[in-house]
């Protein structure tokens, strides 16, 4: 099913903040707490604070959601991937999340190896 039947709209076309709350299974007050982290999220806003989001927004919240959610990032991490790569590399390349993700996936375990031999130390019976 195309983006223009499941929602009536042309792909190209702004989504309010309900509909891409929806699309992307986060609460309104998330998508707008992100919004205050990232300055490249910027949507339309009209009359009574009403906001707009473009395609590319939608895409850019996707990602963020993925980074966030999926690979474990901090909105600092985050933060840094945009600062280091750019929003278009982010959003070009979905598979360097893999490789952005094992990175991440390999540090939690050497913490986690680190703090495991740190509770067997204390564990273990002192030498007499």
């Amino acid at each position: 099913m195309s983006e223009r039947q499941k929602s009536g709209k042309s792909a190209e076309a702004f989504r309010t903040i309900s509909e891409v709350s929806r699309y992307l299974d986060v609460p309104q007050h998330v998508l707008r707490f992100w919004e205050s982290k990232f300055s490249q999220v910027s949507p339309l806003k009209r009359g009574g604070g009403r906001r707009y989001y473009r395609l590319e927004d939608v895409q850019l919240l996707e990602r963020i959601r993925d980074l966030l959610y999926v690979d474990g990032f901090t909105i600092k991490g985050v933060k840094r991937l945009i600062r280091e790569r750019g929003v278009k590399a982010l959003l070009s390349n979905a598979d360097d999340g893999a490789e952005v993700s094992n990175d991440s996936q390999r540090r939690a375990i050497m913490i986690a190896i680190s703090e495991l031999s740190e509770i067997r130390k204390l564990l273990d019976p002192p030498a007499a």
